[in-house]
């Protein structure tokens, strides 16, 4: 198989131009943006067999569009599933698969650490709908296999925890999960294929939020589902087809514009966010770092052998607790105060007060966030720039000299 820089440049598109006999004379480099809502028949029984699957002639942009499927085939590619669903945004792939697979009485087990919006989006199914759901450290296969039984539908893990860059075990968990018979689902948003590729180590589903490494460049709003086996994207198509988050063309093709530089941008995310990292973690007004691949981390021994690279989030807790994050964020200055991540440039938040607003002062401790902890998703600029810029906003922060 080529190299994943190489299949990251040439994308799954469908072929372009043919002679009479039906063999290609030219195509386009670049994936073309087929901008349309609907598609035209000659004859109502083609439309009617277009209209039978997912993967027949274009009918209806919910229910596909070439561009789109060039997304879908290209992820499916560089995750080594089967196939891929693209949705509207990365809730919108969360929310459609949880609600294809999920019914009343069915069990999720789930890592505690979890990305707030999938926190809630669980939470609002046990509530509305009666789906218990179970939350374990990801440390132990155990933990999974003492909460699993006749009721338990999935298993949900992050690869790399958003914001506390816990990894879980994914060969021993997803493992677990196929001895019982658990259908296992990963996010792989703060990954990417780059990194890791869950389908190798037993996932089922793999997820992502295209807006984040995928697409690379806080334009985008997308997100994906990539299946290991193709059978289960045509059971749950037509009820994400239902939900109505497809993803759109144009959104589409911005990401597939972005996946060609992932490999690059991954390479410099990663290597700015290693010396931010070693640096913080020295010093005096910071009190713990969180980072895959920094030796102090819990579970650095299991992130080398997992992942090929760090990542580029990290988190920082500040002695100072909640009022000295929210100072740190409101004083940097190369880097900025806004959500998401994954683009090209720093972004920096304070979890307790937005992306996990959701959860109490318990339910944040139990998912190991801390009042004062900083997440920053370290963008691919000058390195040196960066530690200025983290220096003067602790030295505003904390009244230090130096």
């Amino acid at each position: 198989m080529r190299n994943i820089r190489t299949r990251a440049v040439h994308v799954a598109q469908e072929t372009g131009a043919t002679d009479a006999a039906g063999a290609p004379t030219s195509r386009p480099l670049s994936v073309p943006l087929v901008q349309s809502s609907a598609f035209a028949f000659d004859s109502a029984d083609e439309l009617a067999r277009a209209m039978a699957g997912p993967d027949g002639a274009y009918v209806y942009g919910r229910r596909g569009n070439p561009t789109v499927r060039a997304l879908e085939r290209t992820l499916a590619d560089l995750e080594g599933g089967a196939s891929a669903i693209a949705f509207a945004s990365g809730m919108g792939a969360i929310s459609g698969i949880l609600l294809a697979l999920l019914r009343p009485g069915d069990r999720v087990i789930a890592q505690r650490c979890l990305y707030g919006g999938t926190y809630a989006a669980l939470s609002d199914l046990t509530e509305r709908y009666g789906i218990e759901v179970a939350y374990i450290s990801g440390d132990d296969p155990a933990e999974f296999e003492a909460l699993a039984g006749p009721r338990t539908r999935l298993l949900l893990l992050e690869t790399i925890a958003n914001p506390t860059a816990r990894v879980p075990d994914l060969p021993g968990l997803l493992a677990a999960a196929r001895r019982h018979g658990v259908l296992g689902a990963v996010d792989n948003s703060l990954a990417s294929p780059v990194l890791c590729r869950p389908v190798e180590l037993g996932a089922d589903i793999v997820l992502h939020s295209t807006t984040k490494y995928l697409a690379g460049h806080s334009d985008v709003i997308g997100g994906a589902a990539v299946f290991a086996d193709d059978a289960l994207r045509r059971e749950v198509w037509p009820r994400t087809v239902e939900l109505g988050a497809s993803a759109d063309p144009f959104a589409a093709w911005l990401t597939l514009r972005g996946i060609a530089t992932l490999p690059l941008r991954m390479r410099a995310h990663c290597a700015n966010a290693a010396l931010l990292a070693e640096r913080l973690s020295g010093h005096p007004a910071v009190t713990a770092v969180h980072w895959p691949w920094l030796g102090s981390h819990p579970r650095a021994s299991r992130a080398r052998t997992l992942l090929s690279g760090g990542g580029g989030l990290l988190s920082f807790e500040l002695a100072g607790g909640r009022e000295a994050g929210r100072a740190f964020v409101e004083g940097v200055e190369v880097a900025r105060l806004a959500l998401s991540l994954g683009g090209v440039e720093t972004l920096v938040t304070h979890p307790a007060s937005t992306s996990h607003r959701e959860l109490d002062e318990g339910a944040l401790a139990r998912a190991g966030i801390g009042t004062g902890l900083v997440r920053m998703s370290v963008g691919i600029e000058d390195p040196e720039d960066l530690w200025r810029d983290i220096e003067q906003a602790l030295r505003s922060s904390f009244g230090l000299t130096k």
